[in-house]
């Protein structure tokens, strides 16, 4: 299935992230079909291809819960946001 997602790029304690489409089950660092915006986390601020956006989507493509709230927040497309879990290690507990 293919997926809107987040990507990592930029330097070493200053992300940066490009919108890519790509499938699933591949790495973010790998070959995408195509880079459709980026977003900067220190200033908030989202670049996006909205048309190209909206053509992935009508074609059936999924998005991650990140890129779905960041959509809905610059109002390319309508919604309520997601809530997008973390996943954490469980905690071990400490042997008295």
């Amino acid at each position: 299935m293919l997926t809107i997602r987040l990507s990592r790029v930029g330097k070493k304690n200053m992300p940066m992230y490009r919108l890519i489409i790509s499938e699933k089950s591949r790495d973010t660092y790998g070959k995408s079909l195509e880079i459709l915006g980026s977003y900067n986390p220190h200033t908030k601020e989202l670049q996006a291809k909205a048309d190209r956006i909206k053509h992935w989507l009508s074609m059936g493509s999924g998005m991650s819960e990140t890129v779905n709230n960041l959509l809905i927040e610059q109002k390319i497309i309508e919604g309520k946001k997601v809530k997008a879990s973390i996943a954490r290690k469980p905690k071990k507990e400490a042997k008295a």
